[in-house]
């Protein structure tokens, strides 16, 4: 009797399940948009190529285990897409997609703090400008 052993291309792993952002809910979506640690996540995806960040070069502060749940709810999100390179598990942010499906959302929580600063100060100048004129 032959005994079979684990080759190089065998994988421990199951590979991902993928929700269609079309067979989304809106309450999904926003569930998964509105954790901080997933926005990190999305926002780093939306600045890198497809299949160019792997699961462990995220430095968020939060265990490994968790991690991986928070990728799960970007996938049942329809947002994340992941595929398995040997030892990497490679991720992709299925914008277009999803853009489709909820036309602005991704936009909304792209928005970097950057641009909500300088939208706060213009506000803020505005506020005075009409105060100073009064």
């Amino acid at each position: 009797m032959e005994s079979r052993q684990p080759t190089a291309a065998t994988s421990h792993r199951t590979p991902p399940v993928h929700t269609p952002p079309g067979d989304v809910p809106l309450e999904a979506a926003l569930l998964a948009l509105a954790d901080p640690v997933r926005q990190t996540l999305v926002r780093e995806l939306a600045g890198a190529a497809d299949w160019e960040r792997s699961c462990g070069s995220f430095d968020v502060p939060v265990t490994k285990a968790t991690l991986s749940r928070h990728f799960a709810v970007l996938r049942e999100a329809g947002l994340l897409e992941q595929r398995d390179a040997g030892p990497k598990r490679l991720n992709r942010l299925r914008r277009a997609e999803f853009d489709e499906r909820f036309p602005g959302l991704l936009a909304l929580v792209l928005r970097t703090e950057d641009t909500e600063d300088s939208e706060e100060t213009k506000d803020t100048k505005d506020t005075e400008d009409t105060e100073n004129k009064a």
